[in-house]
């Protein structure tokens, strides 16, 4: 998808997409940040867009890893689609469904989670029970990792994990966050 046309995406669903400019590198870096990838085998994406930071993802991640990235915008899921990695396992579903997922896979549990979904823009109960789901299903000592452009939500993530670092972004258009939690072991 040219810069453009993810322009015009973000601009027609913001309430989806939650932004209408790619995250830049340093974002992305940060999105992955914390990740154990010597040993992540399941890495979980949400919300993740045409996969700008899932590219990131999958240039780290062994050989013999799995990437399960959701995403709701058909357009987006064709654009990850033709990243063409069969590491890569495109979801389009609601990441509420991440168990169905892993299932299909035969995966335990996600070994890290990445999120960038616009939990702002999301119903209250619609976005706790996602985050609750992401817990559920990531492996004791496992990270997740939240890509937000602002702090309205970070209640959601001390909720279910207790401890949330957040780290600002300032390469990146807006400036963003990101909040780091730790599924205690």
């Amino acid at each position: 998808m040219s810069t453009f046309s993810f322009l015009l995406e973000g601009l027609r669903n913001i309430r989806t997409t939650g932004t209408f400019t790619r995250s830049s590198p340093a974002l992305c870096r940060a999105a992955i940040d914390r990740i154990d990838f010597a040993k992540a085998k399941v890495i979980v994406e949400l919300g993740a867009g045409d996969g700008v930071i899932t590219r990131y993802i999958l240039d780290r991640l062994g050989k013999d890893g799995k990437v399960i990235a959701f995403e709701v915008s058909p357009d987006l899921c064709d654009d990850m689609r033709a990243i063409g990695d069969p590491r890569l396992v495109v979801a389009q579903d609601s990441a509420e469904n991440i168990r169905k997922y892993l299932d299909q896979i035969g995966a335990d549990l996600a070994d890290h989670v990445v999120s960038a979904i616009p939990f702002a823009a999301l119903p209250e109960a619609l976005g706790k029970s996602i985050v609750e789901a992401a817990k559920t299903n990531l492996r004791p000592g496992g990270c997740y990792n939240q890509v937000h452009y602002s702090l309205k939500t970070k209640s959601y993530y001390e909720a279910a994990f207790g401890q949330v670092d957040a780290h600002r972004v300032w390469a990146n258009l807006p400036p963003a966050w990101v909040l780091y939690c730790k599924k205690e072991v």
